[in-house]
């Protein structure tokens, strides 16, 4: 058996969940190829080499490949996909944007937002917002994965010497074209990557007074910024920035929750946080319910006392 991780990259260098993906590939049991595909993209090629487990990079390079399109991406993975037994992608916006074409072109079923992987050909994950587990059984000779990255360990980046193959690359798809991208800037750590994260509920009541009580905070622990699906939907912060069942999955090292009652939908994506802290002055709130730390305090107060003490 051979699984494939389909790399997320930048055409420089690799994304950190590529690296929690190789480590779910390599508990399928076999050896783990990585498939770069992007446009200049030799220096990813390179840095997945280094990646402790793997054992070949294919590199696929050309203008087609330059931003991901979903259809020349799946074209190109459907190719190579004969030679393997598992192709596994890391459960972020690229990977559930690509993953489910493979597998309708492919022909099988495909396992989502894997957590623990049992066995070649049985896998956990969650259900009814992570409420109850679910161990899922695929007969199919090629199992199409995603990924749940915060329940895996990173690989080690460095330390490994696989070998690169060059492939050729797959025409450009006729019915899809990019035509641009609106990237949203942000000095602060990426949300699914920051080990810090000070996060805000519709409780603030305002977008400054959602900016005026948590950046000072974030600023002060090096932190990233998010936001309960309530409070974007309010308007308070931007959709990037929101944590839960249908925004981002995390799992910081510190996840301190202000304002935030802590819905099934939210806690869904923030459960797994090493160390979490809850401010809320409703001692029913369900975010006390999986709270580390609870704080009964009306935040306006707490939040300002918290930051004079660091």
């Amino acid at each position: 058996m051979t699984a494939l991780v389909i790399a997320e990259h930048d055409n420089a260098s690799i994304k950190g969940a590529t690296l929690n993906t190789v480590t779910a590939a390599l508990q399928c049991g076999g050896d783990v190829h990585v498939l770069v595909a992007g446009s200049n993209a030799g220096a990813a090629a390179a840095a997945a080499a280094q990646i402790a487990g793997v054992s070949k990079v294919l590199h696929a390079d050309c203008d087609a490949l330059a931003h991901g399109l979903a259809e020349n991406m799946t074209a190109q993975i459907v190719a190579v996909a004969a030679s393997y037994s598992h192709l596994v992608f890391p459960a972020t916006a690229g990977g559930k944007n690509v993953a489910p074409r493979v597998a309708a072109k492919l022909d099988v079923g495909q396992v989502s937002d894997v957590t623990r992987v049992e066995g070649a050909d049985t896998f956990e994950r969650p259900i009814y917002a992570g409420n109850a587990m679910a161990t899922v059984q695929s007969l199919d000779a090629i199992k199409v994965l995603t990924v749940r990255t915060t329940g895996f360990d990173p690989a080690a980046a460095t330390g490994g010497s696989a070998a690169i193959e060059v492939l050729g690359a797959v025409a450009a798809s006729a019915q899809a074209t990019y035509l641009g991208s609106e990237i949203a800037k942000n000095d602060r750590p990426e949300l699914t990557a920051a080990k810090v994260i000070v996060a805000g509920g519709r409780a603030l009541g305002s977008a400054e007074k959602f900016n005026d009580v948590l950046t000072p905070l974030a600023d002060k622990l090096g932190a990233a910024i998010g936001a309960s699906r309530a409070a974007v939907d309010a308007g308070y912060a931007a959709n990037d920035l929101q944590v839960g069942q249908t925004g981002k999955i995390v799992a910081p090292q510190l996840y301190i929750a202000a304002g935030i009652s802590g819905a099934i939908q939210h806690l869904a994506g923030m459960k797994d946080s090493k160390v979490i802290v809850a401010i809320n002055k409703d001692p029913e709130a369900p975010i006390f319910s999986v709270a580390d730390y609870g704080l009964e305090a009306d935040l306006f107060v707490a939040v300002p006392e918290l930051l004079a003490a660091l």
